[in-house]
């Protein structure tokens, strides 16, 4: 099965899934009119994209439920401008649901998360229409560049520096 999260720098949400369960993540693009957008243009908020990722799963192993409450205790539903330090609607968060299970589960989650917060909750619960992949050099950039990816999670605010001890 495959489930499609927007939950704001691609760069960084990718890593949380490779679980076991979820057999391969795919950076890429959705929620925008724009066929084959280019990183350039949807970071640059031309498209109407969000950053994406794309989950291939087996629900024998993970479920949808399981992938749900992953993606919620790695973001700011909070936020309405974007996440951490990447603004724009390209780093909103949505769940982009497949089925009316999917919707049904992620519109429960919302409205819990409301009302036990007390907050509003900034996620958008949108139908899947379309999932273009990234371009390569951003699919597991985690792998590829290790330490420029630890200064992305450090810099962004989504990991807080190590402090020195003396």
């Amino acid at each position: 099965m495959k489930a499609y999260f927007a939950g704001g720098c691609f760069w960084c949400i990718t890593p949380i899934y490779k679980i076991y369960g979820v057999e391969k993540v795919v950076s890429g693009y959705s929620g925008g009119k724009e066929q084959n957008p280019a990183y350039e243009d949807v970071k640059a908020q031309k498209t109407g994209h969000r950053e994406t990722v794309m989950l291939e799963y087996d629900p024998a192993v993970v479920s949808y439920e399981t992938l749900l409450d992953i993606f919620f205790a790695n973001v700011d539903p909070f936020d309405p401008g974007g996440q951490f330090i990447d603004r724009g609607r390209s780093y909103t968060l949505a769940v982009y649901y497949t089925c009316e299970e999917e919707r049904a589960l992620a519109a429960n989650r919302i409205r819990k998360l409301k009302n036990d917060s007390g907050k509003e909750v900034y996620v958008s619960l949108e139908p899947f229409t379309a999932f273009y992949a990234a371009e390569e050099y951003h699919q597991d950039y985690y792998l590829k560049h290790p330490a420029e990816f630890e200064r992305e999670l450090i810099e962004s605010g989504r990991k807080p520096e190590k402090r020195k001890t003396p």
